[in-house]
């Protein structure tokens, strides 16, 4: 029956992501950067709530309350899709994603992800790709958004973890942006790599804001990485039983 669920929302996310980024595209040259943005959300917002109906994918948020009035920076936990689509349909400001550059080719989402107001690199330049992500946050954090960014780099096994890689702080100590962390359990109900998915409640925790102004960006990264798998034993307690450790990266990689 599992299976039969996940097909069922395979093919619905084919059929609902087609014409909702043709809708992007037609609509988009004649709204503001803010409204395209919520545009856009309306998307994440089904596909969650499908999610919910079709495959029991529930989710629930604690430490609602730390979330702050002001423009941030969002290092968050990645093992999932689940998290990427759901995080902007639940945060109360606009999301800004650092992404590279290759997503903008791809047919209809990456159109439709190329006229929104985010911040892609071409890691081909090496440092000058962090230049342009300072930049272009520092617009970005200018009119109000918040920026996310997963500093693991990639999606990981549930109760695993690795390496958090800097970029995300040192954009943060740089702009003196605070940091907002997010741990979660995605990985539960969406795996990474799976075609499955299973029922379950994901547990999306906000973490207390991390300043950034006057410290260096290796103390802020180290902060948010222990804070996020501290967290992420309270919550998946099962999944650590047995993982094994690893310590944040210092090196200049975003």
């Amino acid at each position: 029956m599992q299976r039969l669920r996940s097909i069922l929302f395979f093919l619905f996310l084919i059929v609902w992501t087609i014409p909702y980024a043709l809708a992007c595209i037609v609509t988009f040259p004649i709204l503001s950067r803010v409204k395209r943005y919520w545009f856009a959300v309306g998307w994440c917002r089904t596909v969650i709530w499908v999610a919910d109906k079709l495959c029991a994918i529930r989710y629930r948020i604690v430490g609602w309350e730390n979330l702050p009035d002001t423009p941030a920076i969002v290092l968050s936990k990645h093992q999932s899709a689940w998290e990427t689509v759901a995080l902007p349909a639940l945060m109360p400001r606009p999301l800004c994603f650092v992404f590279k550059r290759e997503l903008l080719y791809v047919p209809f989402f990456g159109w439709a992800l190329g006229l929104l107001s985010m911040i892609h690199i071409n890691r081909s330049k090496g440092t000058d790709a962090f230049q342009s992500v300072v930049a272009q946050g520092r617009e970005r954090l200018a009119e109000g958004s918040w920026i996310i960014m997963f500093p693991e780099g990639t999606r990981t096994k549930t109760g695993s973890r690795n390496k958090y890689k800097s970029g995300g702080a040192r954009l943060a100590a740089t702009t003196g942006a605070p940091v907002v962390p997010i741990a979660h359990n995605a990985g539960r109900v969406w795996p990474r790599n799976s075609f499955m998915k299973y029922p379950g409640e994901v547990i999306v925790s906000i973490g207390p804001v991390i300043q950034t102004e006057g410290r260096t960006a290796e103390a802020v990264n180290a902060d948010v990485a222990e804070w996020i798998e501290r967290e992420m034993i309270r919550i998946d307690p099962a999944a650590y039983t047995s993982a094994p450790k690893a310590t944040p990266e210092a090196s200049p990689r975003i």
